[in-house]
Formats: structure tokens, sequence, C-alpha cells
């Protein structure tokens, strides 16, 4: 079989029109194409007037044609064997797991990477134990619309902890800028399909699902963990990580923290393993707190702080899509913008949530935090995005290792401050905030964060340098995307968990650098950012563990 990249139609082709142009490609006739299937469809809008749908196709020839085909298009890497994208287990388990001296593996965290983690090791026989801080995801959701809908926040169950993890409350998106020579995102996508995802998740080049869809998905996937055997516990958090003496001579920087041997729960139970999964997310700070009492091995790590911006989705159509806007292929437009500043600053466009709302993110009393979500139609009125400048330790957090996070408390507490301490946001109109004077009154857009915003003055929310870059990018971006600075357009504060402000560090064997059977994974140790990066990630770390737990030797 041959995979086709670069396959250009315009946007109204017929389904006909794909075969005659890949038989025209190939100099062939439609006849000898015996079985074409769509691998990957995306478009390029760079043209309004001319928007074009591009497809990557695989085609099904006769051996001779495929031969000749291949000695044709030798030199052009358009035309190529198709790679076999299928997953191969790199292990299994026999059926008796654990026999003796064997120990289930532990997984702490049941977000993406948490879950793709669960789902890999239970497919592999080997029965993990996941706990879990928050609860279950209905109830999740329940708790999480307390605080949109009441104020009434819940510490251990809300957009950031509990099953599903920070994406679920999010727009689902799943695609990632991270190497995948193995396509560890295709096992992803077709376990997410197998749960009641949509099929077209395989084949759009930006695919999302949404939060609704993606309950359904996480419950659904949840009940295959327990159907292999494995086990879930909600409404428990690991307090003690116990480990045996090292010998004093770790690696890069750290102690040798010896051994993984077991966990203390917050119910005083101990559960034993010497293979341990930290899937936190990255907003388990209490957890970062404990794991560095505890001695393992942990660096800062830049992250972004900013504010979230909401424009009428119409807007965002137009500028993107012409005359073309509210195709139905198409669907709702997206940007991605970024800007190198005077100062020195880089600022960017960060989880962008076409149609979607801005909500509160929070997870700590008297805090104030926002993120984008949205729902697999991406028919709401407003498009909101992060709109974010980069930090350093070295320059704006530097000497503890968790000044990043006391940092981000800091803006998420003055956030609650200027929102009215009810955990109402600070909100600025872009028109106002330019021109350095405090909104009293709303514009043409409605914002959609709950349960509510307090206009004001946000250049008092972010230290100077951050504003200051903020109002550059701002007609920047304008000029990019037209109607961007518009004066009614809204800024809402304060975003500041676009990623992990701390890097847990591992080995090629993916274990801590210092501690022995932990595998730091995900967003909350800094190898990911997203659904799909973070559910990868948990399937490497997975596999890395099963190899270990069962004494093979794999490279991966």
């Amino acid at each position: 079989m041959l995979r086709l990249s670069e396959i250009k139609l315009p946007l109204d082709h017929s389904e006909a029109d794909l075969s005659l142009a890949v038989a025209e490609r190939l100099g062939l006739v439609e006849q000898d194409l015996l079985e074409l299937t769509v691998f990957k469809r995306s478009y390029d809008a760079r043209k309004k007037h001319n928007i074009l749908l591009i497809y990557q196709v695989d085609v099904v020839l006769s051996e001779v044609n495929e031969k000749a085909v291949l000695e044709k298009f030798s030199s052009q890497p358009t035309v190529r064997i198709a790679p076999d994208t299928r997953y191969q287990f790199v292990a299994q388990a026999q059926p008796d797991f654990p026999a003796v001296e064997q120990q289930r593996p532990i997984i702490i965290g049941f977000g993406p990477c948490g879950l793709l983690a669960a789902l890999l090791l239970a497919q592999m026989g080997l029965k993990p134990i996941v706990l879990e801080r928050g609860a279950e995801v209905r109830q999740r959701t329940k708790d999480t619309w307390d605080l949109w809908r009441k104020g009434k926040l819940n510490t251990e169950s809300n957009v950031q902890f509990g099953e599903g993890g920070a994406g679920t409350f999010s727009d689902g998106k799943l695609y990632s800028q991270v190497k995948d020579k193995r396509h560890l995102g295709r096992k992803v996508l077709e376990e997410f399909v197998k749960a009641g995802a949509p099929e077209e998740i395989l084949v759009l080049s930006k695919p999302h699902i949404g939060t609704f869809k993606l309950v359904k998905m996480v419950e659904t996937m949840r009940d295959e963990i327990l159907r292999l055997g494995g086990e879930i516990r909600f409404g428990v958090k690991v307090e003690i990580l116990h480990r045996e003496a090292g010998s004093g001579d770790g690696a890069e920087g750290g102690a040798d923290g010896g051994q993984v041997t077991a966990v203390t729960l917050n119910n005083g139970e101990t559960l034993h393993s010497r293979h341990v999964v930290l899937a936190v997310g990255h907003s388990a700070r209490d957890s970062f707190e404990m794991l560095l009492a505890e001695g393992v091995y942990i660096e800062a790590k830049p992250f972004s702080i900013g504010f979230r911006i909401e424009h009428p989705q119409t807007v965002i159509d137009k500028a993107r899509f012409g005359e073309q806007a509210g195709h139905p292929i198409l669907g709702a437009a997206d940007y991605k913008l970024v800007h190198h500043c005077a100062n020195g600053r880089s600022v960017y466009s960060f989880c962008m949530c076409p149609g979607g709302t801005v909500v509160a993110a929070t997870s700590e009393e008297g805090r104030v935090v926002t993120n984008g979500m949205s729902q697999y139609s991406r028919n709401e009125r407003n498009a909101n995005a992060a709109i974010v400048v980069g930090i350093t330790p070295e320059q704006d957090y530097p000497g503890d290792v968790l000044a990043g996070i006391d940092l981000q408390r800091d803006l998420e507490s003055l956030a609650y401050q200027l929102g009215g301490e009810n955990y109402c946001a600070p909100a600025q109109l872009v028109g106002d905030f330019m021109q350095n004077k405090p909104s009293t009154t709303l514009g043409s857009v409605e914002p959609s964060y709950q349960p509510g915003v307090n206009l004001g003055d946000l250049s008092k929310a972010l230290p100077d340098f951050a504003v200051a870059a903020i109002r550059e990018a701002i007609p920047a971006f304008d000029k990019k995307i037209k109607g961007f600075a518009m004066a009614d357009a809204l800024l809402t504060g304060v975003e500041t968990r676009t990623s992990s402000p701390i890097c847990i560090r591992r080995g090629k064997d993916f274990q801590s650098i210092n501690t022995a059977g932990l595998y730091p994974a995900g967003e909350g140790a800094g190898y990911a950012g997203g659904i799909l990066s973070a559910a990868i990630d948990g399937i490497k770390v997975a596999e890395a563990l099963a190899l270990d737990i069962l004494n093979k030797s794999e490279e991966l």
C-alpha cells in the first residue's frame, strides 16, 4: 500500500474528484486504484479566496503498478510505502500476575497520562492500581459546575483534579508537535474512538472532541481498565513516598534517593510497590512540595503568564476564511500567533478555543485562574485564547525550585482580589487596556466566564514587563488576524497554568534520575503539553515500566 501526500483540491470538490486527482498524480487511470482511503485531511487557508483541502491518502495498487509507481517517484517524498501504524505491545504478563515477589504497579493521577498508562498496563496484564485524589468524572462535573454557577470551590474535585484530568474541561484538542516515530498518537486516537469518540478524529489534521464527549469516553476507558483487572480508587491522595536508603551518589545533582518501596495515602493506608507512575498534572502543588521534601530531584522550568482574550467567533472566521466563513467543512476558525517584543519577551496565543468559553480553573481557595473550554460543536458565540508571556526561572523567579509556584499563587491571589473575592475574574476591554484606563462597562462582547467578571484595570494583575509585552503584541496580532485589536474584545485574568513550573528529571529508562522505580510522566512532570502528548507519554512510561517489572530489555 502506498501513501500519497499533498493532494490538493478545492473546498467544494466532489467525492469522485479525489480518486481522479490520485490517479492523475500517479499517471494511472481510476480503475487501477484497487482501494483508496483518506488517512489525513487538512486545509490551506492562506489564500482566503482559494481555500484548499489537502489530503494524505492510502492507495492499494496491483503489485506491478505499485513497483512501477515507486520507481517513477523514488525521489519524491510525497509518494512512499505506507508506514505500519499498528501498535505492538512490548511485553505481556503471565495470567497469574502478580506472582511471588511481584507487585502491582501504582499510578498516581488519572488524567490523560495516567489514563493511558493504566490502560496500557492493564492491556499488558499488569493489573495497575490507580490513585486519584479527585472524584469520578460525573461527580467531578457537578463539583465543577458548583464553582461556575455558585462560586463554591471543592479543592479536591474541580477543573484540575479528578477523573480525566484538566483535559476533560478543555477544547479537547488531540494534536501535538511531539516526534512520534512509533505512531503512539495513533494508538491514543484509536483507543478514544473505541471509547466513543467520533471516527473523524483519525482523519482530521487538528481533531478535537470537547468536554461532553470526553466525559463519556473517560468512563468507558475506566470500565475497560477494571475489566482487565485494574483497580481505581477515587478521593485518595498520596502523602508519603517510601524508599529504601540510597547510596548518596545520585546522578546530575540529586542525591541517590534509593528505590521506591511504597506509598502512604491520606487515609493512613500503605500500598507496597517498586514501580510508581507519577502522573499528577501541572497543578498538584502539594504533591511537588511533598516530593521535594522527600528528596526527589526536581528542577524549576519556564512557563507563561497572561490573560484570556475573547472575540466574536464571526470576527475570527471572517479574518481567517473570508467569504468561506461558516463553511461546514471548515467549522469555527482557530489561530496561532507569536510576537517577539522589543523588551526581549515573547508573546503567543495558547490553547485557542474556537466557539468556546472561558472557564474558572482554580484548585486552591482564594485564587482565580482562567482556562478555555469548548464542546464538540464549537458553536458558542465567542472565540477565546490565552495571550501569554514566556517567563524563565533565571530571570523571573530565581532561587527556590518551587519559586514558580509561589509566583503563580501570588498572581492568582491578586486576581481573586481584583475580581471581588468571590471567584469572579477581573476583566477589561482591549481598547481600555491599550489606553491604560479602567473599564467600567462592557461592549459588544459578552463575557463567557462564570461565575462572572468584575471590570477594572488588568495592568495591576501582571508584572509590568508582561503588561507591556501584551500591549505591544495585540496590534501586531491584529495585522495577522483583522479585528484582533477591536476595542470591544475582552481580556479576562489570569492565565498562569499554561504548563508545569517544574520538571521532575528522568533518565532514558523513564525513571527519576535519583529515585529508582519512580516514573515521572505527563504535564505535571514537565514531559507533555496537552491531551495527546500527555497520553503518548503515558504509553511510553507504561512500556518502560512493563519491561522493567517483567525483567525484559528493549530499546524504546
